[in-house]
């Protein structure tokens, strides 16, 4: 009967190991994953844009900004936007994201950069407000600014 419970002691414990060994790891996440901005663009308009946060992992994630209200003048071809995007950060230091990643956009069509990749950290509060998006595009800088924070609130990292 002892060689038994031992046994049974033993397979429970080999389960258990297993199981956690399997289980899914905690995610990292941002709360909201998206909000709406109102952004003022110079020659490329202005208007309410969404911004996407995607969070990689504890050290790392991505923001993408959409606007229809956000025109180009010109024809761009893919990945031709060089963009810089800052975030002021309520815990730190502001994080900035930076690349070149937009798809095709024909001339007076919707501008769309990113995902942008930055680096963040756990309890990062991340608000365009104060905050800019630098585009490069022929070598012409157009800058968005905003005049109030984001809604719902501040992209927090964990």
């Amino acid at each position: 009967m002892k060689r038994l419970t031992t046994g049974a002691a033993v397979t429970a414990a080999v389960i258990a190991a297993t199981t956690l060994a399997f289980a899914p790891s905690a995610s990292a996440a941002v709360t909201p994953s998206s909000a709406t901005i109102t952004a003022a663009c110079g020659l490329f308009g202005g208007g309410s844009a969404t911004l996407t946060a995607t969070q990689v992992s504890s050290t790392s994630a991505t923001i993408t900004l959409s606007s229809t209200a956000i025109t180009t003048p010109l024809a761009l071809s893919a990945n031709s936007i060089s963009s810089t995007l800052t975030m002021t950060n309520s815990t730190g230091a502001n994080r900035v994201f930076s690349g070149t990643v937009n798809p095709a956009i024909p001339a007076g069509g919707a501008v769309t950069v990113g995902p942008l990749p930055g680096t963040v950290a756990v309890g990062d509060s991340l608000d365009f407000f104060k905050g800019s998006l630098k585009m490069v595009i022929f070598g012409i800088s157009v800058t968005c600014t905003s005049s109030a924070a984001q809604t719902p609130g501040p992209f927090v990292f964990s």
